[in-house]
């Protein structure tokens, strides 16, 4: 091909991808869309910073029933603002200082306090939110745990069985004989545990790579429905004909499928920044919350694997969908025509899930997966980042997607060409097989 043939696709790329990124950048949903999402996450890294000032100004009083009142604890300055935890005796229960003690040192995220009002006093105080949570003990080895809403990470109980297990063993032995000093010393012996980290803490890594794996779902999801929704109302309404005697359908394709790659990064880095920056603002008042912080504490190098991931990822699938709706007659046909791809991606974002939550990201089934170009994207990103790959292995997974891009974008651009002429039901799969061997 001539330098002037090719200098003539390249203006028509640009002109299409000019035209298309345009499209986007000034839709009022997109930017409907991206403003909300950056308000919502800059409202959340906010919300501990408000909730703070609220407390701050006007701190609730607490109205107890009849005979009910904080007995220790109610004057803890250090722990001021932090959620109230309520130590309470049962009827036939047993609270000493003790078991009070006990729970204070264990407990250092809650403002621990003794609480004469009873049982239901108690569940009041919980379901109105002046307490996050209560241990009403029944006996000295029994107690029942309150709490609104039980989370997944909820881990109290635990930790209060064996608070309450030590206290009742070191009750017993000085009950019986062995001296205070001795005891506490029997029972303040610690068992030293040194975890030596060679590769890479998944249970760390988890949440960020499960958060920028539905990143990558929901942008190909949503872009790649839109990429096929825009070729198909081109089609439908009898401009894409008009377009490809004037263009060849190589750049039309490509400035498409490109320009709703950078829409969707534009997008995504406009709300993630939004999220980053509110956080760092914050990140005071989010304190020791592990569950934030990894999520914002993300290695660089990890975010340069993303970036390739990606992008190679979503131009795999945008072009599929691209393909796809070049032969669907209206944009209605177009949920039809995609199913197929939605399925197979749908197929590998669960297996990937699956897998890392399951912590076993290098079994047999995601190996293989990391070097399909439909599931590659997702398979070894996670791999990546929650496991020690090798760099080979890295290489030919990006050497592989990156040649699987050249070659869909190239039978999507065929297809589109020839998709152009099909109208009324949308073809089998076959049938456009044929078409594409005919034209050849």
């Amino acid at each position: 091909m001539n330098k002037s043939g090719e200098k003539s696709k390249f203006n028509q790329f640009k002109t299409v991808f000019g035209f298309e990124f345009a499209g986007y950048v000034k839709n009022k949903v997109f930017i409907g869309i991206t403003l909300f999402l950056i308000a919502a996450v800059v409202v959340l890294m906010f919300f501990p910073r408000v909730r703070d000032a609220f407390k701050g100004e006007s701190a609730p009083e607490t109205e107890n029933g009849a005979g009910s009142e904080y007995v220790v604890g109610d004057a803890d300055s250090d722990r001021e603002g932090l959620p109230v935890m309520l130590l309470s005796k049962g009827e036939n229960g047993e609270l000493t200082d003790m078991i009070y003690t006990a729970f204070f040192t264990a407990f250092d995220e809650y403002d621990v306090r003794v609480y004469d009002g009873g049982t239901a006093d108690t569940k009041r105080m919980i379901s109105d939110g002046e307490a996050e949570c209560a241990f009403v003990f029944d006996s000295k080895t029994e107690f029942t745990y309150y709490v609104e809403n039980l989370s997944m990470y909820d881990m109290n109980s635990s930790v209060a069985e064996s608070v309450l297990e030590n206290v009742y063993k070191l009750t017993a032995m000085t009950e019986n004989g062995i001296s205070d000093e001795k005891a506490a010393e029997i029972m303040s012996t610690h068992v030293t545990c040194n975890t030596e980290k060679l590769g890479v803490d998944q249970m760390h890594n988890f949440i960020y790579t499960y958060v920028l794996i539905m990143v990558l779902y929901m942008a190909i999801i949503l872009y790649g429905q839109m990429v096929s929704q825009s070729v198909a109302s081109e089609k439908s309404s009898r401009a894409m004909e008009l377009l490809i005697t004037s263009a060849d359908t190589t750049p039309m394709i490509f400035g498409k499928v490109l320009a709703a790659c950078a829409a969707g990064f534009m997008q995504i880095a406009l709300v993630l920044g939004g999220a980053f920056v509110s956080y760092n603002l914050n990140r005071s008042y989010w304190g020791s919350n592990e569950l934030i912080s990894s999520i914002f504490d993300i290695p660089a190098g990890l975010i340069g694997y993303m970036l390739v991931f990606f992008v190679l990822g979503f131009l795999v699938y945008a072009f599929l969908y691209g393909a796809v709706g070049s032969t669907a007659s209206k944009t209605e046909d177009t949920k039809t025509t995609s199913m197929p791809i939605t399925l197979l991606f749908v197929v590998g974002f669960m297996i990937v899930i699956s897998s890392i939550s399951g912590g076993v990201v290098d079994n047999t089934l995601m190996k293989v997966c990391s070097f399909i170009p439909f599931t590659s994207p997702m398979a070894m990103f996670a791999r990546i980042a929650m496991s020690t790959v090798p760099a080979y292995e890295i290489a030919i997974s990006v050497a592989i997607l990156a040649a699987s891009v050249a070659a869909i974008g190239y039978i999507s651009s065929e297809i589109y060409r020839i998709g152009v002429l099909m109208y009324g039901k949308p073809p089998k799969l076959s049938e456009v097989l044929k078409s594409l061997k005919k034209s050849r």
